[in-house]
């Protein structure tokens, strides 16, 4: 089994937050960790934004080391586009947009979406994903 796994969730990794635990729990419980290039970005921006001075640089290096362990999905043309597609239909978020048709792009039976993000959740189940988390 595979999971795509979002920013919201995997920020709880890094920052203290309700449901952390619970993410920690489902990141460990699966081997096949996917997400998308743009979660790099986002979760850098967001431990910049909440952390400083020793605790953003632990943050940093323990994302760093976690993401090796990730298979990126890149943002082609194809996600790209699926994304547009998915933001003018169902009217999410640019980033969401991106993870959901990232998630879409390589999703197998079984496979999971991991969020904690509510409107995220509901509209990959509108797009029949299996959501854990949220």
């Amino acid at each position: 089994m595979s999971t795509y796994v979002d920013t919201s969730a995997l920020l709880k990794r890094y920052v203290e937050e309700a449901d952390s635990a619970a993410a920690d729990a489902l990141l460990h419980a699966d081997s096949a960790l996917l997400t998308a290039r743009h979660t790099v970005v986002e979760v850098r921006r967001s431990l910049a934004r909440l952390l400083s001075g020793r605790d953003l640089a632990a943050a940093r290096a323990m994302f760093s080391e976690d993401l090796r362990a990730f298979s990126i999905i890149e943002l082609d043309a194809t996600t790209c586009e699926a994304a547009a597609t998915i933001a003018e239909m169902m009217g999410v978020r640019t980033l969401d947009a991106l993870h959901l048709a990232a998630a879409q792009r390589v999703a197998a039976p079984g496979s999971g979406f991991l969020t904690f993000d509510v409107r995220q959740a509901q509209a990959a189940r509108a797009l029949g994903m299996t959501v854990v988390g949220a």
